[in-house]
């Protein structure tokens, strides 16, 4: 795979990204706890037909953390940035996004100053719409409520010594999300601000054409999480890969990459 490393810098955020393949745009997006490396493979089935751009979000990758807790929209604002400024398209450009990724997307495409940049969509394992909980969560999240009330009343210093000493607990990080427990500092809080985000209302804005391509097994974003955007999408299509997980593009490569062409192409 031919690509070259570059870096830019977004709001004193130095951002690192490569390229690969030529012909019209296509911004490559990955996941939460993932990064570039992850989505090379892809990139390189499709190289052939579109100039391939892998963005390694801030706190991933080779792109350092940012210095305080970002929100979705400061990687929509740099995703924006990067468009506008990098890129620089003589027309509009294609996105490739995957779970976290569609977070982003999702912004950018409601966002009348860069959604007509945009052409084309493919979403695959997409996160950001609300999803449907099991009791375990709610008594998960009750309970860390509860065992955090003490020290909610203690003066300043000692209600950080309180709650740095809890947040140690086993019992504590058994209450957590494997996700939320390998992070710490400025990723654990832009994780949970991004997390508790919800972007349902965003949907009947957005009128461009976007393929949802799903693993029919996927545990981190199910299935219906796709059908519910496919339902709330004005221009969308859900096609589901048998035997296919979350990383449906790794999972299942020959006919991922088949039917991504094919939507690119078309």
């Amino acid at each position: 795979m031919k690509k070259s490393l570059n870096n830019f810098v977004f709001e004193d955020q130095e951002v690192f990204w490569q390229k690969t393949g030529s012909g019209k745009p296509l911004i490559i997006l990955h996941g939460w706890g993932s990064n570039s490396k992850v989505m090379r493979s892809l990139a390189k089935n499709l190289e052939q037909i579109r100039e391939c751009f892998l963005i390694d979000f801030p706190g991933f990758g080779e792109s350092p953390e940012p210095n305080k807790a970002w929100e979705v929209g400061n990687y929509a604002e740099l995703v924006k940035s990067f468009i506008t400024n990098e890129i620089k398209p003589d027309n509009k450009i294609d996105l490739l996004v995957h779970s976290y990724g569609c977070r982003v997307a999702l912004k950018l495409l409601s966002d009348p100053s860069i959604s007509s940049s945009i052409n084309k969509v493919l979403i695959t394992g997409g996160a950001g719409l609300k999803p449907k909980r099991k009791p375990l969560f709610y008594f998960k999240k009750y309970t860390a409520k509860t065992l955090k009330l003490p020290f909610l009343i203690l003066p300043g210093s000692l209600r950080e010594k309180g709650l740095n000493y809890l947040r140690q607990t086993s019992f504590w990080k058994s209450l957590g999300s494997s996700d939320y427990q390998k992070l710490s500092g400025v990723m654990r809080e832009t994780f949970v601000k991004s997390v508790t985000e919800y972007l349902d209302d965003l949907l009947p804005a957005i009128d461009h054409e976007i393929l949802l391509l799903w693993g029919g097994n996927d545990q981190s974003t199910p299935l219906d999480q796709g059908k519910r955007m496919e339902k709330g999408l004005k221009n969308s299509a859900l096609v589901v890969i048998d035997d296919a997980g979350h990383y449906a593009f790794l999972d299942q490569p020959s006919k991922f990459t088949a039917i991504a062409k094919a939507f690119f192409k078309g």
